[in-house]
Formats: structure tokens, C-alpha cells, sequence
């Protein structure tokens, strides 16, 4: 049988015999040279670093790479946002106690709405859900440059409108995070989960940044509208994903309170689930040092009244040292002992905490932070990936705002005993205390479910 080529008819590939040499050349079956084909050392040093850096295989997923994309600007405006409203209020008002409103009235819409959120991912087109949920966060954006711009109401209507948003970002994070598993597969989840918290904290740290260097230029009230503005890439990314409808039967679907309980009764009858949740609860519960970084900065590294230069390496130590492990998670993938991942990851955050209060020197008390940072983003990304894979699909949007609230609660339960600590034994050791307590706490609760230590991922 002969084929046609570029050049005329050909006959299939086979071994011939050279008349000069008498060795076959060609075909299937003929002797190759030792080093024929061997790769390149070059290319082999090459692929082993693109194995160890950020693992980018699901940004060839068109949906996915949108969302990510997308959420690159809108993270970085929802940080403009996160600067203005305490500015504002305390334009407002002079007083720092107002500012500190704006814990609770995030916190409570927090907890309610994630809580409620999370159920309502789980009966609805979670598509459609990220649309709504997206739109009214631009438009609290929206309202709240309106208030800024125009001086209308006063201190408690920019409470208000901030309770509104958190209410909209808390119905909009369980069914963003419940989408992912069902654009990617399983393999790929720990290197997505890594991409989005690498981008989450690159926001925290530039976000912020800008802000400062805006306001005096542009002013207040311009960064909501450029908040506002930026949520429209997301919109976009949104709109362009497929329907996402409830997995299994096609029966009607409730999202009350008792939607809710169960979603708390699965957590508790899912032995992994339910330590994911506990053992982040122990690491920010008793870990998150946030609270002492005023005092600290000021009485033992030199800081002036209301803050400064070493404040700021402070609160930027920890997300530095997320976006720098994050930019070495091309290994998290091969890793299936999961459990055993998250357990030294905790440990690691509670030791590094542990040594930041101990240290006099600045720099050694960022660095302490940023390996603290480190082990806190490897923790967060195996634990979503624990989630995504071992919840169902009809209960995953309703873990995802269990999590959500875990989060979020643990670092506020860390400030309400870090301030009074303190006062009473000093910011460094309250810190260390803490650190301390995240390593036997995490030690404990892994030694009362090991089914957690023993748990593999299945790839």
C-alpha cells in the first residue's frame, strides 16, 4: 500500500539495508544510537522548575481563566473599598470607636448571609447567583460613592450601605467557590485554589497601596466608583460561563433554615470535613497576632503615635509571605497525604507566630510573619481542595459558607482575646502564647479524628 506525499507516492516507512555500511537505517525495528532523543539537560532543569512554580494547568480552562482573570481587578478594587469606609467614617466622625463599628456590622451579615448563602448556591443556577450576588455589590459600590461624593446622610447610613455589601460578598463567595469544581477536574483543584489565593492576597497587598497613593490625587469618594467600575470584569466573567444548575434530581429545591441545619448535621457526620473546620478555627482562633501589631510596632519597634513604617511591614507580612509560597505550588498536586499537609501547615503557622513575639528585631519579626503567611496559604488551599472534593455537589455550596464563616470569625474571636492578653502580659508574648496554643490545639484535634492524618485525595 502506498500513500501520496508533497512529493509523490511513498511506500510505508521500513528498515533498509545500507549498501556501503550493511546496517539497517529506518523503520520500526531498527537500532538507534544510545543518545538518540535523549532530552536536553537544559530542558530537563527547565520542566523540573516549572514542576515546582504555580502549578497553571487550570488556567487552560477558557471559564475558569476568565473568572481568574477577571478577578485579578476586581480583588484589587474590593481592597479600594475595604480602605475607603474606614477612612470615611472616621472623617466623619474623628472617632476610632465608630471605625470600629464596622467589625460588627460586617461580621453579623457575615455570618447570617454566608450561612444562607451557601443553601441558596445549593438550590439555584449558581451562574445566575454570581450574577445577582455580583450586581449588588457594584451597586452598594455605586451608593456608596453616591454618600461620599455628595455628603448625603451621615455615619450610619455608610455603616448600613457597608452591612448591604458584606451581605452581597457573603451570598457571592460559596457559590464562586462551589463553581470551580465543576469547570475543573479533581487534579487540578489544589493548583486552582492556589491561583485564587495567590491572587486574593497580591490584592491585600496592592490594594491597599494604591489607595494611599490615590486618595490624595483623585480623592475618597472616586475609589467606590473605581470599585464599583472594576466589578464589571467580573460580571463579564461571569456571563460568559456556562449554567450551573443543582446536581442530581430535578426536584425543587428550599433554601431556609432547615436547608441550613442539615448543611451543619453533613459537616458533622463527614469526620474530615468537620476537622477542616476545626482546625483552621484553633490556627486563627488562638494564632492571628493582628491585634497587638499597633502596640507592638510602637513599643518595641520604634513606631511614632497612630502608626507607621513598621506597622505596615507588619500587617503586609503575612499576605507577602502567602504571594510567596503561592508562587511555589506546582508540587501541591502530587501531594495525596492531604490531612498530614494541612496538620504541618498549621503547625508551621503556629510556630512562626510563635517567634515573631519573641523577636526584638524587625525584620526577624517579618520574616517570622511571612513563613507564618506560608504555611497558613498551603493550609487554606488543601482545605478547600478537601472540601471541593469530598462534599457533594447538592451540599457544596453550603460548606463553602460554613468555611466562609470560619474564615472570617476565627480572626475576630483572635482579637477579642489578643487585646486584653496584651494588656496583661504584653504584645510579644500574647503573640507567642498564641502560636503555642495553634500547635497543641491542631496537635489535639488531629489526635482525636485520625481519619484526618490518614486521609489521601483521590487523583
Amino acid at each position: 500500500m502506498t500513500t501520496s506525499g508533497p512529493e509523490g507516492p511513498t511506500r510505508p516507512n521500513r528498515a533498509r539495508r545500507d549498501e556501503r555500511t550493511g546496517r539497517l537505517t529506518g523503520g520500526p525495528d531498527a537500532p538507534t544510537h544510545p543518545t538518540a532523543g535523549a532530552e536536553p539537560a537544559t530542558r530537563r532543569i527547565a520542566r523540573a522548575v516549572r514542576g515546582v512554580l504555580t502549578d497553571t494547568r487550570p488556567l487552560r480552562t477558557p471559564a475558569y481563566r476568565r473568572l481568574w482573570t477577571a478577578g485579578i481587578v476586581t480583588v484589587i478594587g474590593a481592597q479600594l473599598s475595604v480602605v475607603a469606609v474606614p477612612a470615611q467614617i472616621y472623617e466623619l466622625t474623628g472617632s476610632s470607636a465608630y471605625v470600629g463599628l464596622t467589625g460588627l456590622f460586617g461580621l453579623v451579615p457575615l455570618v447570617v448571609f454566608g450561612l444562607w448563602g451557601g443553601a441558596i448556591a445549593d438550590a439555584v443556577d449558581r451562574r445566575t447567583l454570581l450574577l445577582f450576588s455580583g450586581g449588588g455589590i457594584a451597586l452598594s459600590s455605586l451608593a456608596l460613592w453616591v454618600t461620599a461624593a455628595s455628603g448625603a446622610g451621615g455615619v450610619w447610613l455608610v455603616l448600613v450601605l457597608f452591612a448591604v455589601q458584606t451581605a452581597f460578598l457573603a451570598i457571592n463567595q460559596p457559590a464562586r467557590n462551589a463553581v470551580i469544581p465543576r469547570l475543573l477536574p479533581a487534579d487540578q483543584l489544589p493548583a486552582a485554589n492556589a491561583l485564587n489565593m495567590t491572587v486574593f492576597q497580591v490584592g491585600a497587598i496592592a490594594g491597599p497601596l494604591l489607595a494611599g497613593v490615590l486618595i490624595p490625587v483623585i480623592g475618597l469618594p472616586t475609589l467606590y466608583l473605581l470599585d464599583a467600575i472594576a466589578l464589571l470584569a467580573t460580571l463579564w466573567a461571569t456571563w460568559r460561563l456556562p449554567a450551573v444548575p443543582p446536581a442530581g434530581t430535578g426536584a425543587r429545591r428550599r433554601a431556609g433554615l432547615r436547608e441550613i441545619v442539615d448543611g451543619f448535621r453533613y459537616a458533622a457526620l463527614h469526620a474530615v470535613l468537620l476537622v477542616s473546620f476545626l482546625i483552621d478555627i484553633v490556627a486563627m482562633a488562638f494564632g492571628m497576632p493582628r491585634a497587638v501589631f499597633p502596640e507592638i510596632s510602637q513599643t518595641v519597634y520604634g513606631d511614632p503615635p497612630g502608626g507607621g513604617f513598621a506597622m505596615g511591614l507588619l500587617f503586609a507580612a503575612i499576605p507577602l509571605g502567602m504571594v510567596a509560597a503561592g508562587l511555589f505550588t506546582g508540587l501541591l498536586h502530587r501531594v495525596r497525604r492531604q490531612g498530614v499537609a494541612v496538620t504541618l501547615a498549621i503547625c508551621t503557622w503556629g510556630v512562626g507566630v510563635a517567634l515573631f513575639g519573641l523577636t526584638s528585631s524587625l525584620w526577624l519579626a517579618v520574616l517570622f510573619l511571612a513563613i507564618a503567611g506560608a504555611g497558613d496559604v498551603i493550609s487554606s488551599v488543601y482545605r478547600m481542595s478537601i472540601l471541593q472534593s469530598v462534599a457533594t455537589d447538592e451540599m457544596r455550596g453550603r460548606m463553602q459558607g460554613v468555611f466562609g464563616v470560619v474564615v472570617a470569625g476565627g480572626p475576630r474571636v483572635a482579637d477579642l482575646w489578643h487585646g486584653p492578653a496584651a494588656e496583661w502580659w504584653g504584645p510579644g508574648v500574647a503573640a507567642s502564647v498564641g502560636g503555642v496554643a495553634v500547635v497543641v490545639g491542631a496537635v489535639v484535634v488531629v489526635a482525636a479524628f485520625p481519619i484526618f492524618w490518614r486521609y489521601r485525595a483521590a487523583h
